[in-house]
């Protein structure tokens, strides 16, 4: 079993940042790759980011590609979410994400564990 703890969310205004962090316990973190989806009021959970095991490897959803940066560091099992200049529809309850590989890191229904996600809301 693989536990996942989100921590970082809050109140930022527009053009801010915000650094989140996902704590990983229990199996071999290093062997997972590891993703973050968000989720805003009244739609689905869409994808963000996703990084590989190695962290070699890493893709964006194109709403946050430049503004946001997802890396990993396997000797803390803690993968983070950088992000700069929010914008108000960045406002979501982020989800840290945990996946056998790293095709399975972007798809929704092929994650294998998840965080219990962490608020982040973007004020004008």
């Amino acid at each position: 079993q693989v536990q996942l703890v989100e921590r970082g969310g809050g109140l930022v205004q527009v053009g801010g940042s915000l650094r989140l962090s996902c704590a990983v316990s229990g199996r071999t973190f290093s062997s997972y790759a590891m993703g973050w989806f968000r989720q805003a009021p009244g739609k689905e959970r869409e994808f963000v980011a996703r990084i590989s095991w190695s962290g070699v490897s890493t893709s964006y959803a194109d709403s946050v590609k430049g503004r946001f940066t997802i890396s990993r560091e396997n000797a803390n099992n803690t993968v983070y979410l950088q992000m700069n200049s929010l914008k108000l529809e960045d406002t979501a309850v982020y989800y840290c994400a945990a996946a056998r590989n790293y095709a399975r890191a972007r798809e929704l229904k092929s994650v294998d564990y998840w965080g219990q996600g962490t608020q982040v809301t973007v004020s004008s």
